[in-house]
């Protein structure tokens, strides 16, 4: 049950949480660059010359290396669209109102959790 929305943070709050998730998307794209490049073999391990008794062991690591990555890839890009989201909020001027309580969320966890869209109370409730 949503309350209404009596407070919202003021346009110079807005615009620091705003600094913050530009600075965090800038950051989580260059770390999902890294993921990819690693996976997509774009750099060379330089293990062509190596024996074939440990070449088969590399192979079923590399793959699973190959595999974990694509996961934290895909966890990496909704993290940017859960920020890039946080920043929709922003121009609309609801960032940081719990959608569950419709009160503020602390700037505390704001600055912890740019993307937040509950409070601490909303979500210790949920679970």
């Amino acid at each position: 049950m949503k309350k209404s929305v009596s407070k919202r943070y003021s346009d110079t709050e807005l615009e620091k949480f705003k600094k913050i998730i530009l600075k965090k998307i800038e950051s989580a794209k260059a770390d999902l660059n890294l993921l990819k490049d690693s996976y997509s073999n774009a750099s060379s391990n330089g293990t062509d010359d190596t024996y074939s008794s440990f070449k088969s062991f590399e192979e079923g690591s590399e793959t699973l290396s190959k595999e974990s990555n694509t996961m934290l890839a895909a966890r990496q890009e909704k993290f940017i669209r859960d920020l890039k989201n946080a920043l929709i909020r922003i121009e609309n001027k609801t960032y940081g109102i719990c959608r569950e309580t419709g009160k503020l969320i602390s700037k505390k966890r704001l600055v912890l959790v740019p993307h937040a869209t509950l409070s601490i109370e909303a979500k210790n409730k949920s679970k």
